[in-house]
């Protein structure tokens, strides 16, 4: 199983800024799809984005379109979640997901990623 480690969580107050961290494998990186999903107490997994394996593809939840952003950075086999304009309601642990690229248009459910991360909590101050 690939590895996956999250970093970059933290307490941010609101309309503040965050960018979390996956670091993976080259192999992952270069070959999987990936995506952040978060959970906030008591809810379940919720999707947030998802970049196809190449990068050239992205996709959001339409609560954080133009608000967060998804990216890979090819020579740190990183990939980055760019949170801006927060608000209380973000507050989560967010995980980094991926999987083997597999051709379906569906990318949002937790059930389609089998690698996860240990997740980095995010507190958005109200």
């Amino acid at each position: 199983q690939v590895q996956l480690v999250e970093s970059g969580g933290g307490l941010v107050q609101a309309g503040g800024s965050l960018r979390l961290s996956c670091a993976a494998s080259r192999r992952t990186f270069l070959s999987y799809d990936m995506a952040w999903f978060r959970q906030a107490p008591g809810k379940e997994r919720e999707f947030v984005a998802a970049i196809s394996w190449s990068g050239s593809n992205t996709f959001y939840a339409d609560s954080v379109k133009g608000r967060f952003t998804i990216f890979k950075v090819n020579d740190k086999n990183t990939l980055y979640l760019q949170m801006s304009s927060l608000k209380h309601e973000h507050t989560a642990v967010y995980y980094c997901a991926a999987r083997s690229s597999t051709y379906t248009p569906s990318r949002t459910s937790p059930d389609l990623y089998s690698c996860w991360g240990q997740g980095t909590p995010v507190n958005v101050s109200s």
